[in-house]
């Protein structure tokens, strides 16, 4: 296509509606037909990124491969599209103030006085078309956090309104509502979203689109009644009710036409359907499975699953193409004792010592590593996981009863797991740890080659503690092997036992790269030892 299109998807009546999953939907029919597309998307909040933000506020940071901490709907664009974002797919209200004043600092702006219009507004522009510009995408997929009326939205929105009229057919609207059933009435209500349609026709943006998000089926009467008070066409007027899986969604918005009438109102060709069939088989394994693998989540943040989407969703994916339901089970690390660790895990098939920061929860993370190691139970490590399977080898086998990582007691005797040599001066705790993609070569020997089926790797990580290599020999010489290791750096990526079943734990995040259609390697090799008898 001669020229990028733009289309920006918004959110109205309630936050939490799914903008992430119909953004991806949208994007995976695009693709599916042929055509180039990203996704971005926009935070209206002030931190410069979600990189400091507790899990409890924001659900997981997610990493691009270029080493930028982002919204967890990147995760979604990733996982439905297959693509790789980079630090251009997240924009904040930080970063475009940050940009701004940054400017006026260097004296770009000759003296003028710095306003939101036009200032602000253009440097949000120039970011939503910079996926366009620079790299030549067809469709520029923009999300827009938030709901429509919050306060830090409006200079978003005015941004849009702007783009809509310099762009004219080559931008559009997709505005995403909650039509909300009132059980005392047994009536479905279409007046929230008349509502949050004025609010945005208010700051001069007519949605072209309308996806209705509800829980109950609405009727073509109650389609035809919102598109006549929203000045919506009948044909544009969508739903999207409560689906078993999200992965559902795309195949939804196709059977009503959703991206013919995108194509149709931008003046490009609609004939034709979309190829969807590896999204289909994808679904009717799902779909066929009746055997569940139990899978024990160790963490403590398992109350807020969202803090653990994208291992979640490459756990789901991996039993899927095993031919299993997922049955997770959460367990709370903070409440995990040498009392209770059999009654909670003795029953899964599998557990996953999941990632994190900071001292709460970690003696239960050592209990589990204890107890899956010592009973042979297939258990994945990540991150933090794979540094309690290490500090609790050190205590348990090397005889190090007081080996501890430096993040949990400063003054360990056995630090076994140290803080990296580059974080020893950094103050700042934003977007300064070991962030991105890095090299690792395998040992052939190991079962973690044996899933990739390849020597060279390359995963993402965010971490600024290590495998204290001074331990390494002693290691080795006891059982756990140093299996994954940076060419550049000498820092231990994995570790193995390769006496057990299968007892793997990765500094990286192998949970960032697994894919709808292309599933982690490590996660589908886990749940295949875990479902083995």
């Amino acid at each position: 296509m001669a020229e990028t299109k733009y289309i920006f998807v918004t959110g109205g009546v309630a936050s939490s509606l799914g903008k992430g999953i119909i953004s991806s939907s949208i994007g995976k029919l695009l693709q599916a037909r042929g055509y180039n597309v990203t996704i971005q998307k926009f935070d209206p909040y002030i931190n410069i990124d979600p990189g400091t933000l507790n899990p409890y506020e924001h659900g997981e940071c997610y990493v691009t491969v270029d080493g930028h901490e982002a919204d967890l709907d990147l995760g979604h664009y990733e996982r439905f599209l297959g693509i790789q974002t980079t630090k251009a797919n997240n924009i904040t209200t930080g970063r475009i103030y940050k940009s701004v004043i940054d400017k006026e600092r260097r004296g770009d702006y000759l003296g003028k006085t710095i306003q939101i219009i036009p200032h602000i507004t253009d440097e949000i522009k120039r970011n939503v078309k910079l996926l366009g510009n620079k790299y030549k995408f067809d469709f520029v997929i923009t999300e827009i956090g938030g709901t429509v009326g919050d306060i830090e939205s409006l200079p978003y929105l005015e941004s849009i309104r702007q783009l809509k009229w310099e762009l004219g057919r080559n931008a559009l609207c997709v505005h995403l509502t909650y039509v909300p059933f009132l059980a005392a009435a047994k009536e479905l209500k279409t007046k929230p979203t008349q509502h949050s349609v004025k609010e945005l026709q208010s700051v001069g943006i007519q949605p072209d689109i309308l996806v209705l998000r509800s829980e109950h089926d609405l009727n073509a009467n109650l389609r035809k009644k919102v598109a006549l008070f929203c000045n919506v066409d009948e044909k544009a007027v969508v739903q999207s009710v409560d689906m078993p899986t999200i992965y559902e969604v795309p195949l939804r918005m196709y059977e009503q036409e959703l991206d013919k009438t995108i194509l149709t109102k931008m003046g490009l060709p609609a004939e034709g359907k979309p190829n969807l069939d590896s999204w289909k088989k994808f679904l009717e394994l799902r779909y066929s499975a009746v055997e569940e693998v139990k899978i024990a989540l160790v963490g403590k943040y398992v109350e807020l699953q969202d803090a653990y989407k994208s291992i979640l969703e490459s756990l789901s994916q991996a039993a899927t193409y095993n031919h299993r339901k997922l049955k997770i089970e959460y367990v709370n690390s903070e409440y995990l004792t040498d009392q209770n660790v059999d009654e909670k895990l003795s029953h899964v098939d599998g557990v996953m010592i999941c990632p994190g920061f900071g001292q709460r929860g970690i003696e239960g993370k050592f209990v589990a590593a204890k107890y899956t190691r010592t009973h042979n139970k297939p258990t994945f490590g990540i991150c933090l996981g794979m540094q309690c399977m290490a500090i609790e080898f050190a205590r348990n086998v090397l005889g190090y009863a007081d080996a501890n990582s430096r993040e949990m007691d400063e003054k360990t005797p056995h630090n076994v797991i140290d803080i990296m040599e580059e974080q020893k001066s950094v103050t700042n705790m934003g977007g300064t740890m070991r962030l991105g993609a890095y090299e690792c070569v395998l040992d052939q020997q190991s079962k973690t080659f044996e899933a990739y089926h390849k020597t060279h790797i390359q995963e993402r990580h965010r971490h600024r503690y290590e495998f204290n290599n001074l331990y390494k020999a002693e290691y080795e010489k006891a059982g756990m092997k140093c299996v994954g290791i940076n060419p550049e750096s000498d820092l231990v990526e994995i570790i193995e036992i390769p006496g057990l079943k299968w007892y793997i734990g990765t500094q990286f995040h192998p949970e960032y790269s697994s894919t709808v259609l292309n599933p982690h390697p490590l996660f589908l090799s886990f749940i295949k030892a875990a479902i083995s008898k």
